[in-house]
């Protein structure tokens, strides 16, 4: 799985039911929720 940092938690996370986003400047990332609050959890990968 992929990971990415909650703010929330405030630590590194799995994140969960994670779906591929391309952002308005064309890079991609990855959005989703912390498998431990729920809280949603986005992460930037870089260009495609």
């Amino acid at each position: 799985m992929d990971k990415g940092r909650c703010m929330r938690c405030k630590k590194q996370v799995e994140i969960k039911d994670s779906e591929n986003y391309t952002m308005k400047n064309g890079m991609m990332a990855l959005k989703g929720k912390c498998v431990h609050c729920g809280t949603k959890v986005f992460r930037i990968m870089g260009k495609a």
